[in-house]
């Protein structure tokens, strides 16, 4: 799981939080992934890699344990130069790589089944991208389809991975689509790039539902079709809204479609 970036489209909330730890439904990002993998059978540090560079310190905290860490400390190396520092883990397997802040719901298959398709019948010599058609005018994909966060890679293409600064788009997807490697599986659920304000908020309001709200938060005032984190007092009125864990709405504020962080931090999208 790819978790290094910056997540400088979702800043000031990013400021003190790295990307993949932003919640979504009131759980981490990379929580979400790791159940992801879990639900295809993968797990453990043997199994699933994890890389960090910005704020690393926060995701080796919350991962360690749970997958193999890998500290890019000279800065990120974007998603090539990640998987390539992470060549000796691999050690001539097979990788799935994702983004830790891909956001994607099956209504119809647990987490992981939704996926499953990525692997099933997989020769080994092919890369497999996980996708959804492109929007109407959207150009720069594949064959008309987006990548939809997850892409299966054999060794060969990882084997040669330099860990500069570089992109899986150069360094693996288009060589494979030039050499007719390239498999596309289509992805039937909601795939969202949680990396802007506005995506960020649309994710939430979709694993809210009709709203959640931590046991551990107190609402005292009105939450329409929001998200409520642990320790988070409500004492105003929020719609469309997240709250962070330990934020507070306070008596006679009002809040649509924004992101609230604590110490007041507040993120408008509308």
């Amino acid at each position: 799981m790819l978790a290094a970036g910056e997540g400088q489209r979702l800043r000031p909330l990013t400021a003190s939080v790295p990307k993949a730890l932003c919640p979504v439904g009131n759980l981490p990002l990379l929580d979400h992934a790791l159940r992801r993998l879990a639900g295809l059978g993968l797990s453990g540090p043997a199994q699933v890699g994890v890389n960090a560079a910005y704020l690393a310190d926060q995701v080796v905290a919350h991962a360690t344990g749970r997958a193999h860490l890998s500290v890019e400390l000279d800065g990120p190396l974007g998603t090539s130069g990640g998987v390539a520092r992470l060549k000796g883990w691999i050690d001539g397997r097979g990788v799935l790589v994702g983004n830790a802040d891909a956001y994607l719901a099956d209504p119809f298959r647990e987490p992981g089944k939704d996926i499953a398709a990525l692997l099933d019948g997989w020769s080994g010599e092919t890369v497999r991208m996980l996708t959804k058609p492109c929007r109407p005018g959207e150009t720069g994909g594949f064959s008309g389809h987006r990548f939809a966060g997850f892409s299966l890679i054999p060794w060969r293409f990882v084997v040669d991975l330099d860990d500069h600064n570089t992109d899986l788009v150069r360094t693996v997807w288009r060589p494979a689509e030039a050499e007719g490697a390239l498999e596309l599986i289509g992805y039937e659920g909601l795939y969202l790039d949680t990396g802007t304000p506005a995506l960020y908020l649309e994710a939430n309001l979709h694993a809210a539902g009709a709203g959640l709200a931590d046991p551990a938060a107190e609402v005292t005032g009105t939450a329409v079709e929001s998200v409520i984190g642990a320790g988070a007092r409500v004492a105003g009125s929020v719609t469309r809204c997240v709250v962070w864990p330990g934020a507070t709405v306070e008596a006679g504020e009002s809040l649509s479609d924004a992101i609230r962080a604590p110490g007041g931090l507040t993120v408008h999208t509308a």
